[in-house]
């Protein structure tokens, strides 16, 4: 048990940099703008190829992450 609880921190850290990369990868969308009425929303696009496996990896990172957080609090 000891030794999981030494490796958490750095885990954290780990999937902390991959869901950095995975958001730096991504293509920019309308950005903040869009949601006050600044942008123009008459393009939508699918997410396909790269960009939709990047977006499931984002989210399946930022779940890891969570995981490791609440599994850090709670040992």
């Amino acid at each position: 048990m000891a030794s999981i609880l030494a490796y958490l921190p750095f885990a954290q850290i780990l999937v902390s940099f991959l869901i950095v990369a995975c958001v730096l990868l991504q293509q920019r969308g309308t950005g903040l703008g869009g949601a006050f009425g600044g942008g123009d929303g008459s393009f939508f696009a699918t997410r396909r190829g790269i960009q939709q496996k990047l977006y499931l990896l984002t989210w399946a990172l930022g779940a890891i992450f969570l995981s490791l957080a609440i599994l850090n609090l709670l040992l």
